[in-house]
């Protein structure tokens, strides 16, 4: 994994809040970056702050190790949360319009347009003007406005807002080709379940300070319960005799169970220990721990 941008110890007030804290994180290339946190933790101060909408009071982010100018800005996309489109101008004209300000010629900007309207299902609204078009669609022109110039780093805030769970599958599948031709992305979202399924790393931020970051792969561990799930042949009820369990579900042969980390470590009182009191019983069709849910572990991060 190459890293591209890093974000240092940035630090951001408005009169006496200080909404960012030593914000430090890093986006790496070919990689999918979920950005999140409640509303007001401070994710979209600090994409202005990337993108230099807004300055940092102290600390900086860079690009490739080096500062982010306005050159290599030319080769970022960025969404904003509020719609930031022309409504007058119709959905071809606006995104050749904002590939040009990225240097593009007519020519590429116009192929390149029509290419990524036909991938996000909006070939036919080419014509038509962006006041005309449905809330979703204006969003999915956005898009496609970031996309255009093929950017080396994505920077979307709230992409999936106001999409349908179709056209936000059109659109993870657009992002998913764009990072795996290089590009890093990062993105914001309140919709947990496609952050899940859309990530390769994960930030999450509460109250302007970095509460988690890494792989998601490596937060699931890292936050894992003592928790498994195991289905039987038989009533699985009997666990709740097993000295350290905890049912958290039951339904039959099924449940998931916590154990209490004092047994678990335990010589005798771990999961093996309950897998052969299950299969004492009779088969075990299936056993093996639960790893949390990004919801899981956000909810757990920014208490």
């Amino acid at each position: 994994m190459t890293t591209v941008l890093n974000v240092d110890a940035v630090n951001r007030s408005f009169g006496d809040r200080h909404v960012l804290k030593d914000v430090s994180f890093a986006v790496d290339a070919g990689r999918l970056t979920g950005f999140v946190g409640a509303n007001g933790a401070g994710k979209t101060t600090t994409m202005r702050i990337i993108l230099g909408v807004l300055g940092a009071q102290s600390g900086q982010a860079t690009w490739r190790g080096a500062p982010i100018t306005r050159e290599v800005r030319q080769r970022f996309g960025y969404m904003p949360e509020e719609r930031g489109l022309y409504p007058k101008m119709s959905v071809a004209e606006q995104v050749v319009y904002l590939g040009r300000l990225h240097g593009m010629s007519a020519a590429d900007a116009k192929a390149r347009t029509a290419t990524l309207l036909e991938r996000l299902d909006l070939g036919p609204r080419a014509g038509d003007l962006v006041e005309k078009l449905s809330l979703g669609n204006q969003q999915r022109v956005q898009i496609a406005a970031a996309l255009v110039h093929e950017p080396e780093l994505l920077v979307l805030d709230e992409p999936f807002s106001g999409l349908d769970p179709l056209a936000a599958d059109t659109v993870v599948a657009v992002l998913r080709e764009r990072s795996a031709a290089g590009a890093a992305v990062l993105f914001s979202s309140h919709q947990l379940d496609l952050v899940e399924r859309l990530c390769d790393d994960l930030v999450i931020i509460a109250d302007g300070t970095i509460r988690a970051a890494g792989p998601r792969s490596y937060l699931r561990e890292q936050y894992a319960l003592p928790r498994y799930s195991i289905e039987v042949d038989v009533d699985a009820g009997w666990l709740r005799d097993e000295p350290g369990v905890t049912l958290v579900d039951l339904d039959g042969p099924r449940a998931v169970f916590d154990l209490s980390p004092e047994n678990e470590n335990q010589p005798g009182n771990d999961d093996q220990r309950v897998l052969r009191a299950a299969l004492d019983r009779g088969p075990v069709r299936s056993f093996g721990p639960v790893r949390p849910s990004l919801a899981e572990i956000f909810r757990e991060v920014i208490q």
